[in-house]
């Protein structure tokens, strides 16, 4: 069981390190979103069997995000929305 939970937690860590690659805030939100809600739905999963093929679906869903992520930084524009984190000034 502590096998599965570490590789879980890896997973979890990976999808959202990840997920803040992205350079596009909608997307960087939504993938970060989107992988915790993921994990707090079945966070209470039992069957082993469900839980191996739960891993399995978020090895493939870290691949993707890992590939798109790269991608997103390809074509950056480096204008940033409101709502992002920007540096402080220093007055």
């Amino acid at each position: 069981m502590s096998n599965t939970r570490s590789e879980a937690l890896s997973l979890y860590r990976g999808l959202l390190r990840h997920g803040n690659r992205f350079s596009s805030y909608n997307f960087r939100a939504y993938a970060i979103r989107r992988s915790k809600d993921a994990f707090r739905a079945h966070q209470n999963e039992t069957d082993p069997a469900v839980i191996a093929q739960l891993l399995k679906k978020g090895e493939s869903d870290l691949q993707v995000v890992k590939r798109q992520a790269a991608i997103s930084n390809l074509y950056t524009t480096g204008d940033h929305l409101v709502v992002e984190n920007a540096k402080p000034r220093h007055v």
